[in-house]
């Protein structure tokens, strides 16, 4: 039997629905209707406190809200009351940011498929700080990215298998120390066996020239980000 290609492959693993939660959180979303066509039908959506009001904006009303929040305003919080929204309120002192404590919840309701939307732009620290918790070990083994339509980002240990169009940019970011490349596929300038420095950029502003590239890793902790195409 021929092995599957990469097409093939992400063919049948696209039949294969994970179930799926999407947690909105506060940050910047810059295309609403970028953002509206990767959700689903049956998509669990969490709102992390102020990110209900990306999922208000989309027409959508939270299954869940879960924070502090401090940054959810009267008025929207009145409407979810309205609407029977469980409301999970967390003190203003405590250890955890709202994404922690809305990634912990889908994590014990068993959510195989963690989509993050809204977690970048604003405040740097808060960017870094959702970056960095996706790479808690407590994730190994499920799907968690970052994505809102105009980009996505996730961490591979093993490998990494990214779907999009021809041209779209993929950048490829050691993250904690270097990683060394086994291969890559689909992507204009190819890695064979070859080391990607921390200190150094060359991963950045690859090329997909397929619809789907994949990259295998024999050490180290790596960032992918997918830019699409508009």
């Amino acid at each position: 039997m021929r092995p599957l290609s990469l097409r093939e492959r992400a063919e049948c693993e696209s039949k294969i629905m994970l179930k799926r939660t999407i947690i909105f959180i506060n940050g910047d979303l810059p295309n609403l209707d970028a953002a509206r066509k990767i959700i689903r039908d049956g998509d669990f959506i969490i709102a992390a406190d102020g990110g209900t009001r990306h999922v208000l904006a989309l027409g959508l009303i939270p299954s869940v809200v879960i924070g502090d929040l401090d940054s959810l305003d009267a008025a929207n919080r009145r409407y979810l009351e309205k609407n029977r929204v469980e409301i999970f309120a967390y003190p203003k002192d405590k250890d955890e940011t709202d994404l922690a404590l809305a990634l912990a919840y889908a994590v014990d309701a068993g959510y195989e498929q963690i989509l993050l939307v809204g977690a970048l732009g604003g405040r740097l620290d808060q960017t870094l700080g959702n970056l960095s918790l996706l790479t808690d070990p407590t994730f190994e083994g499920l799907d968690v990215r970052i994505d809102d339509g105009v980009e996505e980002a996730f961490f591979a240990r093993r490998q990494a298998k990214i779907h999009g169009r021809i041209g779209e940019i993929i950048s490829l970011l050691p993250w904690g120390g270097d990683v060394q490349i086994l291969r890559t596929e689909g992507l204009r300038w190819s890695l064979q066996n070859e080391k990607l420095y921390a200190h150094k950029t060359r991963g950045i502003s690859n090329e997909m020239i397929a619809e789907n590239a994949e990259i295998q890793i024999e050490s180290g902790f790596l960032l992918v980000i997918h830019a699409r195409s508009s």
